[in-house]
């Protein structure tokens, strides 16, 4: 199954089972990108969030027109924040910023439970990172793609390159079909 795509420089459709990282030096721009990656050609998404909150995700798909309906949130940060966390149909949370499993395992059953065309956005691996580490987000990255390809369902991945080290980034890029690079003022740069 193919996906179409409404990203400046990106190909017009990508097949089932594609990743691609979003890399980007501040998250300015990235909204954009995101809601235009979740909102085209979509039957179900999931947002699984480790830089905002549930509530700061339904405001940016608000923002931006994005049918919530389809929508279906993976908060991680919340429990952190300490804020309260109010489990509903499509919210919902992990036990820490840092549980892996929990948020694969919860990917998972969104892609095995939805029909259609589906989509996940990761806002952001760079914050898995800080939680986690570096080898443990590399480790879930690999694993999510695995669960893409054997859904036929396509990821956009969130990657500031400011924190990481330049190593830590290529590691990152080697492991997605598509690099979308965007610069400061907004100008994408993309590599299929």
């Amino acid at each position: 199954m193919d996906y179409t795509l409404e990203i400046d420089g990106t190909p017009e459709t990508v097949p089932g089972g594609t990743g691609i990282l979003l890399l980007h030096p501040s998250t300015g721009e990235t909204d954009r990108i995101d809601t235009d990656f979740l909102k085209t050609d979509t039957d179900h998404f999931l947002v699984i969030s480790t830089r905002t909150t549930a509530r700061e995700v339904k405001q940016k798909l608000e923002h931006y027109d994005v049918d919530e309906e389809r929508a279906e949130i993976l908060d991680t940060l919340s429990i952190e924040r300490g804020y309260s966390r109010r489990k509903t149909d499509t919210i919902h949370y992990v036990a820490a910023p840092d549980d892996v499993d929990g948020i694969v395992e919860h990917i998972d059953g969104f892609l095995a439970n939805n029909d259609g065309k589906l989509r996940i956005s990761f806002d952001s691996v760079t914050e898995l990172a800080y939680y986690a580490g570096d080898e443990q987000a590399l480790e879930a990255v690999e694993r999510i793609r695995e669960l893409l390809e054997e859904h036929d369902a396509v990821g956009l991945f969130h990657l500031s390159e400011e924190p990481h080290n330049p190593d830590v980034v290529d590691e990152f890029r080697a492991q997605f079909d598509g690099v979308i690079d965007l610069d400061e003022d907004g100008t994408v740069d993309a590599e299929f």
